[in-house]
């Protein structure tokens, strides 16, 4: 067996992608988006079908006068189209993420989820299908703990912090999603170093620890690394939960015919919860304490948004020239 088929065997394997082809190709249990691989896909020749009937609908349930609130919604109506195509390949759930201007509104954020949701539900999909990806800010942990008690299943995004993984499995999320690249990438800069192997990868001790923390103490949180720089950190991690993998380091597994890694330990000893819940003024302070969470969670949410910003432009530049040429062709 390759690599991948024996990573298969010890976690389940996620598409990092919206990319239809790549998840058809390498046949993940589940599949991830988020606003900036949805701006990439929307690029792509395949998805020219999906973006017009976003487009049609959005106008259909808009004030047709404001362009860039029917885009807006037109990019919802795309991501869930998206997610529904995935679904098709996939035999798991698929993840689509909140508008992360949102990251710092409980409020709106649960009332985008419930949005999707219910697109989804129009699409035919059941909620437990479907993840909702969500910051792991503390008023993301918060919107997710109420979505949870609903029925929606959340994946808290952007985690980069002990105290953001205590808080989400405190809170009861189906799913956290670790970034083990970026930890790694801050850790490059701030120290200088380039020689970091997979066994002292900061980002990939943050989810070791982590994992032994859920397991030890019988959290049901779901642990999945992602944001891989390389094939190495996945092989240190083998045996989570489950692994999100962008289609190149997929390729790369699937071409290596060596043995696999050892990864994390099967068996994990036993260990008291705390007695205390973490507290929102004690969560921030960790969190201020911790400046490579800091600024890579500040990061993520504010790249997010320019490429929902920016996949918001191009679907707004495709309805203007639709109605240019509609306009035209009927004066």
């Amino acid at each position: 067996m390759n690599k991948l088929e024996q990573l298969k065997q010890r976690s389940q394997v996620v598409a990092d992608t919206g990319d239809i082809e790549a998840i058809r190709r390498y046949r993940p249990q589940d599949a991830t988006t988020n606003p900036s691989l949805l701006f990439k896909a929307a690029q792509l020749p395949q998805y020219r079908a999906l973006i017009a009937e976003s487009l049609a609908w959005a106008e259909k349930h808009h004030n047709h006068t404001d362009h860039a609130e029917t885009a807006r919604l037109a990019a919802v109506k795309l991501a869930v189209a998206i997610g529904t195509e995935i679904l098709q390949l996939v035999p798991g759930v698929v993840s689509t993420e909140v508008d992360a201007r949102l990251s710092f509104d409980t409020r709106a954020t649960i009332d985008y989820a419930r949005r999707l949701i219910a697109l989804y539900d129009q699409a035919g999909v059941p909620r437990e299908r479907v993840l909702i990806k969500i910051a792991s800010t503390w008023e993301g942990i918060a919107a997710a703990s109420v979505l949870e008690r609903e029925g929606i299943r959340c994946n808290l995004t952007l985690l980069f912090s002990f105290c953001q993984a205590v808080a989400c499995a405190e809170a009861g999320v189906t799913l956290i999603s670790p970034f083990v690249g970026r930890i790694l990438d801050w850790h490059k800069a701030d120290s200088g170093r380039d020689d970091f192997t997979a066994e002292d990868d900061p980002g990939v001790l943050s989810v070791r620890s982590i994992y032994h923390y859920y397991k030890s103490r019988g959290y049901e949180t779901v642990v999945m690394g992602a944001s891989f720089r390389n094939t190495g950190e996945i092989e240190a991690l083998a045996g989570c939960d489950r692994l999100t993998i962008s289609p190149q380091l997929l390729q790369e597994l699937e071409e290596d015919p060596a043995h696999l890694a050892p990864g994390l330990p099967t068996q994990v000893a036993s260990e008291p919860r705390p007695a205390t819940a973490l507290g929102e003024a004690e969560f921030r302070y960790q969190l201020n304490s911790d400046a490579m969470a800091t600024e890579k969670l500040a990061e993520g949410i504010r790249n997010f948004v320019q490429d929902q910003e920016r996949l918001e432009t191009l679907l707004q530049g495709q309805l203007m020239g639709h109605r240019e040429t509609d306009a035209a062709t009927n004066p």
